[in-house]
Order: C-alpha cells, then sequence, then structure tokens
C-alpha cells in the first residue's frame, strides 16, 4: 500500500470535512461523526481518512499503486479547494 497525508490549515475544517463525505456520500460509502471531526470515504482505488486536528484539516489517503495515491490525492484536493474557494487553503501531500 501507497499512502499520503496533508495537514491543512483552515479556519473551518470540520466544516470542510463534513462538506468532503457529505458530497462523496452520493456515490460512494462514508462515515462522518456526529460532530464532523472524523469521517472516510471509501473510494474504489482505496481509503481516505479525515480528522480534525485544532484549526486544521488532516488527510490520508491509500491506495495500491503510486498512481492511484496520486489520483486520490487529486480528487480529494479539487473538491476541497472547490468548498474552500473563497480562502482557498495550502494543500501539500507527503
Amino acid at each position: 500500500m501507497t499512502s499520503a497525508e496533508a495537514t491543512v490549515a483552515t479556519e473551518s475544517p470540520a466544516r470542510y470535512l463534513g462538506q468532503l463525505v457529505k458530497h462523496f456520500a452520493h456515490k460512494l460509502p462514508t462515515t462522518l461523526a456526529e460532530d464532523n471531526t472524523a469521517g472516510h470515504i471509501a473510494f474504489p482505488m482505496g481509503p481516505c481518512d479525515l480528522s480534525v486536528r485544532g484549526e486544521a484539516l488532516h488527510m490520508r489517503v491509500q491506495a495500491e499503486t503510486v498512481d492511484d495515491c496520486a489520483k486520490l490525492q487529486d480528487v480529494v484536493a479539487r473538491h476541497l479547494l472547490r468548498f474552500a474557494f473563497r480562502s482557498p487553503p495550502e494543500i501539500a501531500w507527503t
């Protein structure tokens, strides 16, 4: 398994976590904590786990291949940037 993580500083990490999970819930299996502090999205390529860490949204993706991991990073980042268009955060995957 290949994985990547990003911790994104934002004023509303719980709101964006909830938006990401709810958005993908229309097409994929998801789970969301009642308080929007943790979530999981089961993408076909691999899982994405989300959590609130202080004033940041922590994202972790996993996939079987490097290419699939890169695709997951792109999908999650693009959607987060779409939701946070008023104040786009910096997303740096490691």
